[in-house]
């Protein structure tokens, strides 16, 4: 190492003396050690509770547990990162991640959960949902899809429909993953210059840039509504998405009583 591992401590300079340092400060043109300490420590932290959800995983299975865990929050809020962490080491048979594509015109005739329920969890099951049916409280009214009678009916049964989940047994969290304007702006144009993430980007992803307050004003009332002691919204700040990530998977760790 060279002068500038001077400001790092004996710990640090262990981690940094690593092989595995070594092919990270390989790809990088500008040799940033800061950059990759902090890395290594996220991963190995990353490693600790992927370990630990194994086991909580395995558990589930085993006594025929539920679990339902939502991700909500505004685009390019780091939801899909944040379950493709959660799920990467997980056991594929007893976990599923589900984001719907938008409701076929039967589906909009039917009871608006149903399209949900079906995908609820079997025993020993965990399910992880990229948006759920919290859709029909903030990007719904937002963007005009629903009625306003449609979205007041939904803010009158959602709570009883969650009483009904949890008194079936399954575990349900619920986590938004919080972001200001700046980092939006600054991850969509980030987006947009990655030729492999381009796809992510949808009409409605740019308009959400000029409807901000709107979704802002349909966050809070959701809040309002449905934060409730039994089933409360876990708010992450998720504009240091690495660290929401941690905080999310030590969050059900501790939620769901695993031996």
């Amino acid at each position: 190492m060279n002068k500038e591992t001077n400001n790092f401590n004996p710990k640090e300079l262990e981690i940094l003396n690593s092989n595995k340092a070594f092919r990270k400060l390989l790809k990088d043109p500008v040799l940033d050690y800061k950059k990759t300490l902090e890395s290594l420590k996220y991963e190995s932290k990353v490693t600790k509770l992927q370990i630990e959800l194994i086991k909580m995983q395995s558990w589930i299975a085993k006594r025929n547990k539920r679990l339902i865990v939502i991700f909500e929050g505004r685009d390019f809020a780091g939801k899909g990162g944040a379950i493709r962490q959660f799920a990467q080491h997980l056991n594929p048979r007893n976990m599923r991640m589900v984001a719907l594509p938008v409701p076929t015109i039967m589906q909009k005739k039917q009871w608006y959960f149903r399209r949900y329920v079906r995908e609820f969890p079997l025993p020993g099951e965990i399910v992880f949902f990229d948006r759920s049916w919290y859709n029909r409280a903030i990007v719904e009214p937002v963007n005009k899809f629903c009625s306003k009678n449609k979205y007041k009916k939904f803010m009158s049964d959602v709570n009883p429909f969650e009483e009904m989940i949890m008194n079936d047994g399954i575990q349900l969290i619920k986590f938004y993953f919080s972001i200001n304007k700046d980092e939006q702006i600054r991850r969509l144009k980030e987006v947009r210059r990655n030729p492999l993430k381009k796809w992510k980007i949808s009409k409605l992803d740019l308009k959400a840039l000029d409807l901000w307050d709107d979704y802002t004003h349909y966050k809070e009332e959701m809040f309002k509504v449905t934060n409730r002691n039994n089933s409360p919204w876990v708010i992450l700040d998720a504009n240091d998405s690495l660290n929401a990530r941690l905080e999310a998977m030590q969050y059900v760790l501790d939620q769901v009583l695993y031996k």
